[in-house]
């Protein structure tokens, strides 16, 4: 997917796979909080294997960064901990996370691919992966004024080169500051609803389930 139409992405992420989300955790307040995942991915710019290991013991919430552990890196996976600051949404999302495991967001990533695979066949939508939304968040970095320093202390990228090929991006302001679904992942409305005593280990046949039901 270039990178035109990773912008045009944005819009399935915003009108589809959110009220897709948001309307499942209302039916099942068990399921995964998919919706948390995609928003904190988009703000804070990670990749998915990154955000599972997030963990609450690596939050500085005073400095708004987190330890972003065993970050991809060519010839430099295990042990490449990087300190990655956070945008205030992506941190208001953590801080709207339950704390039940050491993990900020306890899931796996295979149940996380599961859940936003099938939503994407179930919802029509094609050509979209995960990983865009990191580059839907790196492009929103921009947009909003991030010089490619600042944008690499979110990002976590270590070759400023990397990041050359969003300069073309003009600095139009922030599209997400009137977010329709900011209030549903900053605050506790959905999050009231998670239970404490969900295995994260069984959601995978909990959103099959659910999303047969939607068909």
């Amino acid at each position: 997917m270039n990178h035109d139409s990773v912008r045009e992405a944005s819009d399935f992420f915003n009108s589809l796979l959110m009220e897709h989300f948001l309307k499942r955790k209302q039916r099942a307040p068990q399921a995964m909080p998919m919706h948390l995942v995609i928003a904190f991915s988009l703000f804070s710019t990670r990749r998915q294997e990154e955000t599972t290991r997030l963990l609450w013991s690596d939050l500085d919430e005073k400095h708004s960064r987190v330890l972003v552990r065993d970050m991809k890196n060519p010839g430099e996976k295990n042990g490449n901990h990087v300190w990655c600051d956070l945008p205030a949404q992506a941190l208001t999302i953590i801080q709207a996370m339950p704390r039940v495991k050491e993990q900020i967001f306890p899931y796996t990533t295979d149940a996380i691919s599961a859940n936003f695979t099938r939503a994407c066949k179930l919802l029509g939508i094609a050509d979209l992966h995960f990983h865009d939304l990191r580059h839907e968040g790196v492009s929103r970095l921009f947009e909003i004024g991030y010089s490619i320093p600042h944008a690499a202390s979110v990002s976590g990228h270590r070759s400023w080169s990397s990041l050359k090929r969003y300069t073309h991006i003009r600095e139009e302001g922030d599209k997400y500051v009137d977010w329709k679904w900011l209030p549903d992942v900053t605050g506790d409305r959905m999050v009231a609803d998670f239970d404490s005593s969900f295995d994260p280990m069984l959601t995978m046949d909990a959103s099959l389930s659910d999303l047969v039901s939607d068909s």
